[in-house]
């Protein structure tokens, strides 16, 4: 996968976390988890762009460690809302846990693989 195809990754992740928000519940709790879900769950496309314009290794990797973050907060927020029954398609919620799971790996891939190389070259 090259960087292209990863970015639109992200920003489908980000379109379908948007889907789910727009048809949650107007509920004190559902607005309350859709605010935090908003945040976290466009932020790894954000960040990920940001990235690739980092200033040196170890500012990519800190960025990369910031979309990991943030999919991380953002898969928790999204089985919070799964179990209450926050959301009104269980296809999309089941579709973007499927895919937050598949990035959180894919970023703590690129993690690992950006440390050592920092590593590698730093010896």
């Amino acid at each position: 996968m090259n960087k292209h195809d990863l970015e639109e990754r992200l920003i489908n992740f980000s379109v379908l976390i948007i889907e789910i928000i727009n048809e949650m519940p107007n509920t004190k709790a559902a607005n309350h988890l859709a605010g935090q879900l908003v945040r976290s769950g466009t932020s790894p496309s954000l960040n990920y762009g940001e990235a690739q314009s980092a200033e040196s290794r170890k500012d990519f990797v800190h960025k990369i460690k910031v979309v990991l973050k943030e999919l991380r907060e953002s898969f928790v927020c999204l089985k919070i809302i799964k179990r209450a029954k926050l959301y009104k398609t269980k296809e999309k919620i089941d579709k973007a846990l499927i895919e937050n799971n598949e990035l959180i790996s894919i970023f703590v891939k690129s993690v690992e693989t950006a440390q050592k190389n920092i590593n590698r070259s730093s010896s």
